[in-house]
């Protein structure tokens, strides 16, 4: 089935709303399944067929999370690309329940970074844990991000499309120096694969993986958790909530406010009123 004028649109709208690829990629697939389901174009459904189409969503077996892109990637398309509202006016977006985050001790850090065998990557996902920078946003530095004088890394095109800016340590500059001069990648990445393109997210992810099985903590380890250690470390010692917000570069307070619940270190100095009770 060839790709219609509604799915065009509806990708070039996501786009000019500065949608990221990944979300982007995953609404027009939704879309499309749609349109499949239909059997025309997705500007002459109806809304029984959107109600259909709902019913046969919920049937299957896919969590909150990716029901709610689904209903997302409708509510977008008909109330903005296709100026159809009443079609989808009634679909309320299901929220998922947002699991605590599992958190990497810093014994457990020091071992997973040990366990690389590239120093490529070992210096990548070090980067990841000393600045709590996204997969993404790592991967996309370049050489005049790196502002030494400021000791900041300028973090372009966050998500949402967002620049900010995440301290930089002594120690992770003479670690990037030393990187840098060792490995020499093309200009003007900071992490380049053999291409000479920003190194790839897939890539990374296995050897990260292959770290993590090769330093024995016993853990799945993906990305997202060393920006987790990253935050609880920094809470741990003391780091103001709003500063470990602006770093992270989360649009809420309250999507920092998770990492209150899960500082290890916190929680066991409570203490317990048993100790109170007499012998």
């Amino acid at each position: 089935m060839a790709v219609s004028v509604s799915l065009t649109r509806f990708a070039g709208d996501l786009r000019m709303a500065n949608r990221a690829t990944g979300t982007i990629q995953s609404y027009v697939a939704s879309a499309r399944r749609f349109e499949e389901f239909l059997g025309h174009d997705l500007a002459e459904a109806s809304q029984e067929s959107v109600r259909r189409w709902v019913d046969v969503l919920r049937e299957q077996a896919i969590g909150a999370s990716r029901l709610g892109q689904h209903y997302a990637a409708l509510k977008f398309l008909y109330a903005r690309t296709l100026g159809q509202p009443e079609k989808v006016a009634w679909i309320t977006i299901p929220r998922a329940k947002a699991p605590l985050p599992s958190i990497l001790a810093r014994v457990e850090i020091q071992r997973l970074l040990a366990g690389f065998t590239n120093a490529k990557y070992r210096m990548f996902f070090t980067l990841i844990y000393a600045t709590g920078l996204r997969i993404s946003e790592a991967s996309l530095l370049e050489t005049s991000d790196i502002d030494a004088m400021q000791q900041v890394i300028h973090v372009r095109n966050g998500k949402g499309g967002k620049d900010r800016l995440v301290p930089m340590s002594g120690k992770l500059y003479g670690l990037l120096r030393a990187y840098y001069k060792h490995e020499q990648p093309p200009k003007p990445w900071l992490f380049a694969s053999k291409s000479g393109k920003p190194i790839t997210l897939e890539t990374a992810r296995r050897a990260l993986l292959c770290a993590s099985a090769v330093s024995g903590i016993g853990k799945v380890v993906n990305p997202h958790l060393l920006r987790h250690a990253f935050a609880s470390h920094l809470l741990e010692s003391g780091t103001d909530l709003r500063k470990i917000q602006i770093i992270l570069g989360h649009e809420s307070i309250q999507s920092t406010q998770i990492y209150t619940q899960v500082v290890p270190s916190q929680i066991a100095a409570v203490r317990s009123p048993l100790e109170d009770l007499p012998e």
